[in-house]
């Protein structure tokens, strides 16, 4: 089991993901030893939506176009409104989502973020949360959707809002430490 002090954990968004969905992943799994990368669809630097009205920015690590799954341990997506919504109409965004559902490894949707894992037909079947006004496309997509903090179905995790971020955050922990989870087709 890699222990979370020496995982290596992508996070991917672009312009529009929920201030708070981003920072607080970021921040708490650097704290706790991991290495976190910021994978975007664009160069440079990437603006938040903080509840209101456009917040402040983070940059950009890696293209979306060149991560490699195989360097990593989880995947965490934010949410927002904006930010999945753009993602999902992305080809380099989506093709890192599916290998990441492939390979078994963690991956982690907060928020509004679940509309990435409907996009890449991953909750079929599968136990999961989202922000409320998404439970019916979450529903209509073969999830068993749950009212809960965290969701956790085979190593994918699902979380309903920045309310949830610390129980979404330690769930991440321990999943990743768990290691890789057999996944059956959805």
């Amino acid at each position: 089991m890699p222990s979370i002090n020496s995982a290596h954990i992508l996070i991917l968004a672009t312009d529009g993901y929920e201030r708070s969905e981003l920072r607080v992943p970021l921040d708490e799994l650097q704290k706790r030893g991991a290495r976190v990368t910021v994978a975007s669809i664009k160069e440079g630097s990437i603006k938040s939506w903080d509840k209101t009205d456009w917040g402040d920015s983070v940059d950009v690590d890696l293209l979306a176009r060149d991560v490699d799954v195989n360097q990593f341990d989880a995947l965490v997506l934010p949410g927002g409104q904006i930010n999945p919504d753009k993602l999902r109409v992305d080809s380099d965004a989506m093709r890192v989502i599916s290998e990441f559902l492939r390979s078994g490894k963690v991956v982690a949707a907060i928020c509004h973020a679940p509309w990435l894992l409907i996009e890449a037909d991953a909750l079929r079947g599968r136990r999961a949360t989202s922000y409320w006004s998404i439970k019916t496309d979450v529903k209509n997509a073969g999830a068993n959707w749950q009212d809960e903090t965290v969701v956790t179905d085979q190593g994918i995790i699902t979380s309903r809002s920045p309310e949830d971020l610390n129980a979404f955050i330690d769930k991440i922990v321990e999943e990743v430490q768990e290691g890789r989870h057999e996944r059956r087709v959805a």
